[in-house]
């Protein structure tokens, strides 16, 4: 599970800065979530092989009481509750104020594990202005620059020190046979009412597994000889010998669950159409490379024109999702679920589709003597053989000459063909072009 750093501090101390470095971004609203307030953004990060999710937040004043500022400071709070580091972010050209003092107090209640990032240090790291920042009594000052890059690969490495990446966890998820679901989703679209029907039923078995960090349980149960592990992203837990799940949406769970899965189940609620909220969630699973399937639920509780309109919503909004198979299901009253359960094994089979060279040149051969791609200049691109380049999501890797000008259109043509011919649904595909070196191109 990916870990999640949380920047904190008072207004225009460069946490926006900072956050766009860590990521890798330009603009610090990664996944504005309707719902949320624009002063908390989510973003990944990667250094080395290692992943991590990024919390940005807005300008903290712990004891607010009134307006957008007392908002503010709830988001953030919110924040430092998600996470499992959080990166105090103070300013040494402004040096310590009354309000670093009022952050780091309500930090050390926090009971997280904390970076104090001295902000704007650019060639200060041995100042004597660091000084003053060890009363806040939070360890040893980072000094860094976000603006220049100074100081932050260091930071990242301090706050993943604790955490263990284990590099074959993809694999090993794949060749155990276990299915990695997550059921991801606004609040009230019937998450809790879907997952405790399947466990409920008769043919399950089920046990919950312990939690880990923010309470996120994985429940492994079996169906018809096919076995799962559901990565929960609605809050389950356990009451006696009966599950309940929770409806409190935390966007961390639902990024960390879809990171975490094999094949997402996006659901949506039929009575409330495709949201903003419902686009940004399938846009990070398209980001991920997740196989998904969409269920559309409480199906049986709108009429035929709201089917229509929502029918042409999901091709409007969810069009980039073309290639997932739609179900429409009532938890409820249990329908469509058992066709449901085989879109699912379906797409986790098409995510891991083995894929040979030669049936994958022979295809591009044949789409190519069927359509040939657009002459550029005074080369026509030469597509010469394919092999695969990975699994979840598939990867084909096509060899050949001048194959910078093949268009996004033609690329979407090779893959409709090989979508067709290994029966393809519910799952990504990136075609990757790599044109061989011209022996002539340093000669005269």
């Amino acid at each position: 599970m990916k870990p999640v750093i949380a920047l904190v501090g008072r207004p225009n101390v460069g946490k926006s800065t900072l956050f766009n470095r860590m990521t890798k971004t330009r603009d610090a609203i990664v996944a504005d979530f309707a719902g949320l307030t624009r002063d908390r953004h989510y973003g990944d990060g990667r250094l080395g092989d290692r992943d991590f999710i990024v919390i940005d937040t807005g300008g903290f004043e712990p004891d607010s009481s009134t307006g957008i500022v007392k908002e503010m400071a709830k988001q953030t709070k919110q924040a430092v509750a998600e996470a499992d580091v959080v990166v105090f972010v103070v300013d040494i050209r402004l040096g310590l104020s009354a309000q670093d003092q009022d952050i780091a107090r309500y930090l050390r209640t926090a009971n997280k594990r904390i970076l104090l990032a001295v902000n704007k240090a650019e060639g200060m790291s041995d100042s004597p202005l660091l000084a003053e920042f060890h009363e806040l009594g939070l360890g040893d000052p980072h000094p860094v620059s976000a603006a220049h890059g100074q100081g932050i690969r260091s930071l990242i490495e301090a706050a993943l020190e604790p955490f263990h990446f284990d590099d074959d966890e993809e694999g090993e998820a794949a060749d155990d046979g276990v299915i990695r679901l997550a059921v991801a989703g606004r609040p009230n679209v019937g998450k809790s009412t879907l997952i405790n029907t399947w466990l409920g039923e008769e043919r399950l078995v089920a046990f919950d597994m312990p939690g880990t960090t923010r309470d996120a349980i994985s429940v492994d149960f079996e169906r018809n000889g096919q076995r799962f592990k559901l990565i929960d992203t609605a809050g389950l837990r356990r009451k006696g010998k009966v599950f309940e799940a929770i409806e409190k949406f935390s966007v961390v769970k639902t990024l960390q669950a879809i990171a975490d899965a094999n094949v997402v189940l996006l659901l949506l609620d039929a009575t409330q159409g495709v949201t903003d909220q419902d686009a940004h969630i399938a846009g990070y699973i398209l980001d991920s490379g997740r196989a998904v399937v969409l269920a559309i639920n409480k199906w049986d509780a709108v009429d035929s024109y709201q089917r229509e309109t929502l029918q042409r919503s999901i091709e409007t909004r969810l069009g980039f999702l073309k290639f997932a198979p739609i179900h429409n299901i009532s938890a409820l009253k249990r329908q469509g679920l058992g066709p449901l359960w085989g879109g699912l094994a379906d797409a986790y089979a098409s995510a891991y589709k083995k894929m040979t060279t030669p049936v994958l040149t022979r295809l591009i051969q044949e789409a190519v003597q069927h359509q040939t791609p657009k002459k550029v200049g005074h080369f026509r691109p030469k597509l010469r053989y394919a092999h695969q380049g990975g699994m979840n999501p598939p990867i084909v890797v096509i060899h050949g000459n001048s194959l910078e000008g093949v268009t996004e259109v033609y690329k979407r043509y090779l893959e409709g063909r090989i979508r067709a011919h290994y029966k393809l649904v519910g799952t990504p595909m990136k075609i990757e072009l790599r044109s061989a070196a011209n022996p002539f191109a340093d000669k005269d």
